[in-house]
């Protein structure tokens, strides 16, 4: 089965693009030779937007998930859509002030794993109110020490930069991969590096999500509440905004 092209990976600034309608399978998903939508993964949400057929029709897309595998990208239209023809050319347009909050916050994610250096056990992503889960014992950690961190990370603009590695490089370094149940997918020979810092100098993990390119995009961002959810377990919640008073 044909893959589809992933353009988000290389530039997750790109905003419209076109694409070939590969197959549309029975429950109506949608998939193209390349696209520049999200599938739902690592506790990044997929992106919505729309297609628009050479007619003018358009196809509202309510999400994005991933098929059998990451490289296989399915479109989900809203209820009620119009339906593509195999083969159709089509311009694709993501929702992109909802896929620019996903990126800043996703990044912000990531700072705050270089704060807080320890296992993680969860997380997820979403445009206002986003958690991380550390293994954490009760050391005394506030959110306004974490916040005032993040911070100073955010206003240093450090520019924010992918490098693709093999298998064999990923198992040599394994302080890479900071998840504590969760291991990034091997046997492709490719697995991409994300680089906060130059050569990756604030920090250096794998991740296949969308970020911006420079810390400094993210803006104001504070450590909303840190809940206890267990004996040595952590949440984060991350929220937009300067820490209130």
């Amino acid at each position: 089965m044909a893959m589809t092209q992933a353009l988000f990976r290389e530039d997750a600034y790109l905003r419209e693009a076109q694409a070939k309608v590969l197959e549309v399978n029975e429950r109506g998903g949608i998939r193209l030779d390349r696209t520049i939508f999200y599938a739902t993964s690592g506790g990044q949400p997929g992106d919505t937007g729309r297609i628009t057929r050479v007619n003018g029709e358009v196809i509202e897309i309510a999400g994005t998930i991933a098929g059998e595998t990451k490289d296989e990208i399915v479109h989900l239209p809203a209820p009620g859509q119009p339906v593509p023809g195999i083969g159709d050319t089509v311009k694709l347009e993501i929702d992109w002030e909802r896929r620019l909050k996903l990126m800043r916050m996703h990044t912000a994610c990531h700072l705050l794993t270089v704060i807080c250096p320890y296992p993680i056990t969860g997380a997820s992503v979403s445009e206002d109110d986003s958690r991380v889960d550390f293994d954490l014992p009760d050391s005394g950690v506030t959110k306004e020490d974490v916040s005032a961190k993040l911070m100073e990370l955010v206003a240093a603009d450090h520019p924010v930069s992918y490098r693709w590695i093999g298998d064999d490089e990923l198992a040599a370094n394994p302080s890479l991969v900071k998840s504590k149940n969760v291991r990034p997918p091997t046997g492709t020979g490719r697995i991409r590096l994300v680089l906060i810092g130059r050569d990756g100098s604030i920090d250096s993990q794998p991740c296949g999500g969308t970020h911006v390119a420079f810390t400094g995009e993210i803006g104001d961002i504070h450590i909303g509440k840190i809940e206890k959810k267990g004996r040595e377990n952590r949440r984060f919640r991350l929220r937009f905004g300067p820490m209130p008073a």
